[in-house]
């Protein structure tokens, strides 16, 4: 019995849910990045190259014979793939980085809630210094 206690405890733990979320939001998310890519920016790319699909760019190494399929290093592909890469990958930077300005922005609120009020003595000698500065 213990090592299906042991089991539920990993299965359930928060990095374990969370890490599942990411990857069932990733996964969507790339079928948005996907059709981005595919649907929106590369038919006017494709227009501008004179009708060309990326999709169709390959290389034919060995023709179609004997009721084989031929034998073909489709760029195209790999040249789409490489555009949904950097959609992606800067998409994740900017997310990232509108976190991480959020947590920055959080913690200096929480620096500014935990510092303790000055004491009495503290705000003499403050004004003590000022009128020393001032003369």
């Amino acid at each position: 019995m213990g090592i299906i206690k042991e089991f539920k405890e990993f299965a359930i733990k928060g990095n374990m849910v969370d890490m599942a979320v990411g990857i069932i939001v990733g996964g969507a998310f790339g079928k948005i990045v996907s059709s981005l890519v595919n649907d929106v920016l590369m038919p006017p790319i494709g227009m501008l190259l004179g009708g060309m699909d990326f999709g169709d760019f390959a290389l034919i190494l060995k023709d179609a014979a004997d009721g084989q399929a031929a034998v073909s290093l489709k760029y195209g592909a790999f040249i789409q793939n490489g555009i949904d890469f950097i959609i992606v990958a800067f998409a994740i930077f900017i997310l990232v980085k509108g976190i991480n300005a959020l947590k920055r922005q959080e913690q200096k609120q929480e620096v500014k809630a935990d510092a303790p009020a000055p004491s009495a003595e503290q705000v003499l000698l403050a004004e003590i210094r000022d009128l020393l500065k001032s003369r």
